[in-house]
């Protein structure tokens, strides 16, 4: 009976035992991970802008008259042509560009005009062809086209409800080219009469073309379309160096007539430009 007692009470030990807790050695505690930080991109560009504009040009002019050498077989001679105008076309440009801070920054722009050139003559000397004793006056056309790469800097001189006036100027070369001029030559009468004929003629000379210093002026205002996007209303003077214009025609040159014959003082232009800036961030 005594045994009997003792096998039970061991027996209510191991299942008392059984119903007990793991002790602490034996508890395995949840994997906490912590929380992965939030990434943030980085700002590749920040402050980097493309541009894109088009002009008109509402004053292009000479420097001054270009001028022309006449060859007689011996010797040269320097004339000034009596009228020279250029015509006002549309200009179009594009750049890339950076903003060092909010008021500072600065692009790279390159930009295309066209202009047609009329002009006009006159000389003591006979027309190509025409009467000995006679005068002749001339009547000239061609066209120029230009090709500017600039390196312009700016202010910005606060905002203002969206409004952002601004000033700057740039420099750089303008690759100018000359067609070829188209020159009608008319008899004048002078100690010989032209005979009652006044003749016509017609006489082509090569255009010459090289890069010239250009240099610009500019002023104007951007307004915020966006966040990203502007844009621009604005002016610009613009000079171009003067350069080789024409070369000599074919009768002089085959006299003996070396180097050219025109030569233009550079262009000066007063442009309105409309552009939009799109900001790269």
């Amino acid at each position: 009976m005594q045994k009997l007692s003792s096998w039970m009470a061991a027996t209510a030990v191991a299942v008392v035992a059984g119903a007990v807790p793991v002790s602490a050695a034996d508890y395995d505690p949840p994997l906490v991970i912590e929380q992965t930080p939030h990434y943030v991109p980085v700002e590749v560009g920040s402050g980097w802008y493309l541009r894109g504009d088009i002009g008109y040009h509402i004053g292009t002019r000479p420097n001054a008259a270009p001028t022309f050498r006449t060859f007689d077989g011996l010797t040269y001679e320097d004339t000034a042509f009596n009228t020279a105008r250029l015509s006002d076309e549309l200009t179009f440009g594009f750049g890339v560009g950076y903003s060092f801070t909010d008021l500072l920054r600065a692009d790279l722009t390159l930009d295309r005009f066209t202009s047609s050139f009329s002009g006009s003559t006159s000389t003591a000397a006979p027309c190509p062809s025409g009467p000995a004793g006679t005068a002749c006056r001339s009547e000239d056309e061609t066209d120029v086209t230009g090709y500017s790469a600039m390196l312009n800097g700016y202010v910005d001189l606060g905002t203002f409800v969206g409004f952002t006036p601004y000033v700057g100027a740039g420099a750089g070369f303008t690759y100018l080219r000359w067609d070829d001029l188209s020159s009608n030559y008319y008899c004048v009468d002078a100690g010989v009469p032209c005979g009652g004929v006044g003749f016509t003629d017609n006489i082509g000379r090569a255009g010459e073309s090289d890069w010239r210093f250009t240099y610009a002026l500019m002023a104007g205002v951007t307004y915020d379309i966006s966040a990203n996007l502007k844009a621009d209303l604005g002016y610009r003077y613009k000079r171009v160096r003067g350069g080789d214009m024409f070369a000599w025609d074919e009768a002089s040159a085959g006299a003996g007539a070396t180097g050219v014959q025109g030569r233009d003082d550079g262009l000066s232009t007063h442009e309105v430009r409309l552009g939009l800036r799109l900001e790269l961030w």
